[in-house]
């Protein structure tokens, strides 16, 4: 509630946004396929980094939304539709859970992390069972507000730890 809370009364920074985009560009810098987010207003904006990406011809991988776990490939600005609860997603066909296993990389969304590479989740645990389909090797990473990097963050049995942890100010790579 406290970071949620945060979260909500934090002004723009596009300084920032332009600052954590450069170093998530480097983090997951050789990848071929990317699965991402499409972030909502409050959270650390991910609309530069996916463009960033499609113009480097990298292939991104955004959530469709459904109930289930489903990706679609983004093709630009101009292909996105507001989803549920207002989350853009990308048009084109739904390739399935399975598509997931393509990403080299995965930025998924979050609230908190720490530097061991513990996540805490938006709430609804749909990336975590969409991690479910993803292949080993795939590098996952976090993208926050410098504040939001905390000592400890609940965990679940289920939850997976994060590689990288990327905000305006630094980037954490986390042991594995």
């Amino acid at each position: 509630t406290r970071l949620r809370a945060a979260r909500g009364s934090r002004p723009a920074d596009p300084a920032a946004d332009d600052a954590r985009t450069i170093r998530a560009l480097a983090a997951c810098a050789g990848a071929s396929v990317v699965a991402a987010y499409a972030s909502m207003p409050e959270e650390p904006s991910t609309m530069e980094l996916i463009e960033a990406l499609r113009l480097a011809e990298v292939q991104v991988l955004l959530p469709v939304l459904t109930g289930g776990s489903d990706w679609a490939w983004y093709a630009g600005p101009s292909d996105l539709e507001p989803g549920p609860r207002g989350i853009p997603r990308p048009t084109g066909a739904a390739l399935g859970p399975e598509a997931l296993r393509l990403a080299d990389w995965i930025w998924l969304p979050g609230l908190a992390g720490t530097a061991e590479g513990h996540r805490l989740g938006t709430g609804g645990g749909w990336y975590d069972r969409a991690l479910a389909w993803s292949k080993p090797s795939a590098r996952l990473g976090l993208l926050l507000f410098d504040d939001e990097v905390l000592d400890a963050v609940p965990l679940d049995p289920w939850d997976r730890d994060v590689h990288v942890l990327v905000t305006e100010r630094r980037r954490v790579d986390c042991p594995e």
